[in-house]
């Protein structure tokens, strides 16, 4: 008698989206470059499932291609605690591809946010992408 033990492989991080248009997320991406950094705009909400996701998605598509990313959220209206987290991964699953996620245009709001969390100490915050771009690890506010 032989046993068969179901293996399954861990996927890609992130996992692919569902069929969901963006129009119908509360949060719009864009991107541009700035030096040798690839920059995505977050206009909305960052909040649990699909936003989260999409996020995620196209921060590890950027990745692929540059070694520098830095999330403009400065027209970030809301985060909650999966937004969040989804920060933290995609930092940890950055850091341990040898690239570096950085956070620019931060909101007070946000900000005070990411400080009450502790995430502040974990997370590269900078007043502006072209700060965030020519920064050096040691000069991170």
């Amino acid at each position: 008698m032989t046993q068969e033990a179901e293996v399954y492989a861990s996927p890609e991080y992130p996992a692919p989206l569902v069929d969901i248009k963006e129009q119908d997320l509360s949060l719009r991406l864009e991107t541009s470059s700035v030096g040798n950094a690839s920059v995505v705009h977050c206009h909305g909400r960052i909040v649990y499932r699909y936003e989260a996701a999409a996020l995620s998605y196209k921060v590890a598509e950027l990745l692929g291609r540059r070694r520098l990313v830095i999330l403009d959220l400065q027209h970030v209206t809301a985060i909650d605690s999966a937004g969040l987290g989804e920060l933290v991964a995609l930092h940890m699953w950055a850091r341990g591809h040898g690239c570096t996620l950085r956070l620019s245009g931060v909101t007070t709001r946000v900000h005070d946010l990411l400080r009450l969390t502790n995430l502040t100490s974990l997370l590269e915050v900078f007043a502006t992408e072209e700060d965030a771009a020519i920064a050096t690890r040691s000069s991170v506010a």
